[in-house]
């Protein structure tokens, strides 16, 4: 007796029909900045920075229902881990990353309301600019403390001379230097903000705003240049900051990525294994955390 071809009754192909699923994307949300002229006086300092990374595709096939193997379809022990492993994916948004790993740039900017509710004023200690009442997020003291106390005991000598900035601060210094764009760059609308942008990060889109950066300087060297790069200090910081679970956040060459100019005294608090990963990688936060967390950062 011959078998009759395979074939799928109106009840199967309505369930086999019912099993498919849809793919949610998520888009980047935009940053939109207005200029306010309102001005705070505060002492001066660094920024933060930007960019976005390219985002994950999410691909799936659907095999036809008059296939012998779309008719022999059970469960495998390979079907079986490859689904306990994709259960166990990291996060795929920003949203979900722990806190240490918050990223703030231009294209992931805080709302202009946002306040840390966990601020800490740091110490009084010979690394710490005097007659300044530095913050930082609580969780961060005791590795920066002995960051700089370690720094200090190699014969360095560490100031910070930036933490936690307020919105309204950072809004001050980002039009100082639109002004400043505008006076010797003789740049107007939106290219002397473009050109502000690249060293003084907009409102919203600094990480002094999150209480996790700090600027340090040479105690003998107080310019925040290029210059920085060759004192005692940063050569230390650079070499060490990871065992405490910083990184040097705007390397010399990932602007392009950060969309920020070369800070050589601008570090970020990441933890100590991420900062770690991240020094050994080669990449910039934004790049690390597409290729580590698959986020569309």
């Amino acid at each position: 007796m011959t078998n009759a071809p395979f074939a799928l009754d109106r009840r199967e192909f309505i369930a086999l029909a019912g099993g498919l699923a849809a793919v949610l994307v998520v888009g980047d949300g935009a940053y939109f900045s207005s200029r306010r002229s309102a001005a705070h006086a505060q002492p001066v300092p660094s920024e933060s920075g930007t960019l976005t990374q390219p985002e994950t595709p999410l691909n799936g096939t659907i095999a036809s229902p008059n296939t012998e193997t779309a008719a022999a379809a059970t469960t495998s022990p390979e079907t079986e881990s490859a689904a306990a492993t994709n259960t166990e994916m990291p996060p795929t948004t920003l949203e979900d990353l722990p806190w240490n790993l918050r990223l703030v740039n231009r294209d992931h900017p805080l709302a202009a309301d946002f306040a840390p509710s966990n601020l800490a004023e740091l110490p009084d200690a010979s690394w710490v600019e005097p007659h300044v009442n530095h913050r930082v997020d609580a969780r961060i003291v005791e590795d920066l403390t002995a960051m700089l106390t370690a720094a200090e005991a190699a014969g360095t000598h560490p100031i910070i001379c930036s933490s936690f900035r307020t919105y309204d601060y950072q809004e001050n210094l980002f039009e100082n230097r639109i002004e400043r764009a505008e006076r010797e760059e003789h740049l107007e609308g939106t290219e002397a903000e473009e050109a502000a942008a690249f060293w003084v990060a907009p409102p919203g889109a600094s990480e002094h705003q999150t209480g996790l950066a700090v600027d340090i300087v040479d105690a003998d060297y107080l310019e925040l240049d290029e210059g920085q790069e060759s004192t005692a200090t940063q050569q230390w910081l650079m070499a060490h900051c990871t065992e405490y679970g910083f990184i040097l956040r705007y390397p010399t060459d990932k602007s392009a990525t950060t969309g920020i100019g070369y800070e050589p005294w601008h570090y970020r608090y990441v933890g100590k294994e991420a900062a770690s990963d991240i020094a050994e990688s080669g990449l910039c936060l934004e790049e690390w955390l597409v290729e580590t967390y698959h986020v569309q950062a």
